[in-house]
C-alpha cells in the first residue's frame, strides 16, 4: 500500500505541472494517461492472477485521493475506467465468469481502457431509466440516442452504455469505435475541464445479445446494480473530491501566517477531511468484507449514496473556507487554487445529486420506499 501511494504521490506531482494548462485550453491530459499506463495503473483494479495488482478498494480509493491532489481532471477519467475493472473483479471472484476474465486480462494488457457512459441530459442518472432506446434485431438490439458527461471517452476503447427496451433498462457493452458511435465535441464547463466529458450519440448502434451485461425492470432499484455500481462508483467520486480539497489545503498552507484565525480555519477543514476520509474507508471495509451487502437494496443504495454526498460537500465547504485564509490568491486564474474551486463544484451534482441524495438518505431510517 504504501509503495502504490508513493507511486501515486509522484504522479499526482507530475500532474499538477500540467494541469493549469489543459484547464485553460480545455484539452484532456493524454500524458497523464500514458503516465498511469506507464506506472501499471491501469491494470490497479484488476486481479493478480489475471495479470493486474490486485488492489482491493481501500488501496484505489487511497489512489484516487492522492491523484486528484494533483489533478482532479485526471483522477476523475481515470476513475471512469479503475471503477468498473473493479466491480468485473469482485463479480468475477465471486462467480469466475470466463468472459469477465477475458476483458480483465485485456486491460491487464493495456489492450482496453473502460468508460461508463450513462448519463443523459434532462433525466435523473440513478442506472433506472434511459431515453435512449434498444430495438429488438436479430441476433440483438439496435440502439439509438445521445449521452452526456460521458467521462474518459477521450481516451477510452469501450464503455457501458443503458438503453431502455419496452419496460426493461439493459446494462450493454459497446466499443467507442463501432459504426454509429460519435462523440460530439462540446465539453466547455466551470471546471473539471480536462475531463473532456463530452456527449457520445448512438446513431442504429447494434449490441450483440451477449453485449447485453444486465437488465431490470425500468424505475426500480437494482441488488446487481447496488453491489456493483453503488458500491464501487460513489466511494470513487467521494475520494476524487476529497483529493482536490485535500490539493486546495496543502497548497494553502505554504503561504499561510501563523495567526489564530488561520489555524481555526486549518482546524476545522482539516476536520471535514478526515470526516470524509472515515466515511470513505469505513465503505471501503463494508464493501471489502462482504458486510454492506448484507444491508436491503435501498438501504444498502442509501448507504453508498451518503458516502458520496458528506465527501462532496465537505470538500466544497472546505475550499470556501480557505478562502478566507488565502484571499486574493483564491481569485487568480494564475494560481493552483481558484481551479480547485472550481472543480470541486462539480462534486455535488454528480448522481447522486443532493437533492435526490437527501431524499433516498432520509427514506430509510423512515422506513418508507424510495421510488427512483
Amino acid at each position: 500500500m504504501t509503495e502504490i501511494l508513493d507511486v501515486a504521490g509522484r504522479l499526482a506531482d507530475r500532474f499538477a505541472e500540467r494541469a493549469a494548462r489543459h484547464d485553460r485550453d480545455n484539452t484532456f491530459p493524454h500524458e497523464n494517461y500514458d503516465d498511469l499506463r506507464e506506472a501499471g495503473f491501469l491494470r490497479l483494479s484488476v486481479p493478480e492472477e489475471l495479470g493486474g495488482l490486485g488492489a482491493a478498494q481501500r488501496e484505489i480509493l487511497a489512489v484516487l485521493e492522492r491523484l486528484a491532489m494533483g489533478c482532479g481532471s485526471t483522477a476523475l477519467a481515470y476513475t471512469m475506467h479503475v471503477s468498473p475493472l473493479g466491480q468485473w473483479a469482485s463479480v468475477w471472484r465471486r462467480t469466475g465468469n470466463p468472459r469477465l476474465a477475458d476483458l480483465l486480462r485485456l486491460a491487464a494488457e493495456n489492450k482496453l481502457v473502460w468508460a461508463s457512459v450513462t448519463s443523459e441530459m434532462g433525466l435523473t442518472n440513478l442506472v433506472t431509466d434511459a431515453r435512449t432506446r434498444a430495438d429488438k434485431t436479430e441476433g440483438g438490439y439496435r440502439v439509438n440516442g445521445r449521452k452526456s458527461f460521458a467521462t474518459n471517452t477521450s481516451v477510452a476503447t469501450h464503455c457501458t452504455i443503458t438503453a431502455r427496451h419496452d419496460d426493461t433498462l439493459l446494462i450493454c457493452r459497446i466499443a467507442l469505435d463501432q459504426p454509429g458511435v460519435r462523440v460530439h465535441d462540446v465539453w466547455d464547463t466551470l471546471g473539471m475541464r480536462a475531463t473532456r466529458s463530452n456527449d457520445v450519440e448512438l446513431d442504429d448502434v447494434f449490441v450483440r445479445e451477449e453485449d447485453v451485461v444486465h437488465s431490470l425492470p425500468a424505475g426500480h432499484f437494482d441488488r446487481r446494480v447496488f453491489e456493483t455500481v453503488w458500491a464501487w462508483a460513489m466511494p470513487a467520486f467521494a475520494a476524487v473530491y476529497t483529493g482536490i480539497a485535500a490539493g486546495a489545503l496543502e497548497w494553502v498552507a505554504t503561504r499561510a501566517e501563523d495567526d489564530p484565525l488561520v489555524r481555526d480555519a486549518f482546524g476545522e477543514c482539516t476536520a471535514l477531511l478526515e470526516s470524509s476520509r472515515a466515511l470513505i474507508f469505513r465503505h471501503a471495509e463494508e464493501v471489502d468484507g462482504g458486510r454492506l451487502f448484507e444491508l436491503g437494496t435501498q438501504d444498502g443504495i442509501a448507504r453508498c449514496v451518503l458516502v458520496k454526498y458528506a465527501a462532496t460537500n465537505n470538500a466544497v465547504r472546505v475550499v470556501q473556507r480557505l478562502v478566507d485564509v488565502a484571499g486574493g490568491a483564491a481569485y487568480a486564474r494564475a494560481l493552483p487554487f481558484e481551479r480547485r474551486w472550481r472543480d470541486v463544484q462539480a462534486g455535488v451534482v454528480m448522481p447522486a445529486s443532493n437533492h435526490l441524495a437527501r431524499q433516498l438518505i432520509g427514506a430509510s431510517p423512515l422506513g418508507q420506499v424510495f421510488t427512483p
